[in-house]
């Protein structure tokens, strides 16, 4: 394989795993200042390990995965196959409806929720 190709699939998985740190992040109702402080680093360098812009080390990967409650694992579980290159609305939807779900404090609430949203999910069969 030349190194353009080698180059280019690098840049692909960093975007990828940039892109797996920030649907974490969202999951767990996060900001990115919030996650840069736990990790040491400016808000403006966790914003670049987001957008794949710089190339998280395996250390700080290391870090990130601590800091997010997470197996570094899940930072490439996908990674394989195609790569996407953005979360479709839908997907951004359910990011979202997670990050408030974790939020609500009264577990009657959330278990209110589940129910309504298995509700609406048989309701489509």
């Amino acid at each position: 394989m030349s190194d353009i190709v080698n180059k280019k699939r690098a840049d692909d998985v960093d975007r990828f795993v940039g892109e797996k740190i920030r649907e974490r992040r969202i999951m767990l109702g996060l900001t990115q200042q919030e996650l840069a402080k736990g990790i040491g680093v400016t808000y403006q360098q966790a914003h670049k390990y987001e957008q794949g812009v710089n190339r998280v080390s395996a250390g700080r990967l290391f870090e990130i995965a601590r800091m997010l409650n997470t197996p570094v694992e899940f930072f490439f579980d996908g990674v394989g196959g195609e790569i996407q290159r953005e979360a479709n609305p839908r997907e951004r939807m359910g990011l979202e409806l997670s990050r408030h779900f974790s939020l609500i404090r009264n577990e009657k609430h959330q278990e209110a929720l589940s129910s309504l949203a298995r509700a609406l999910a048989e309701d489509r069969r």
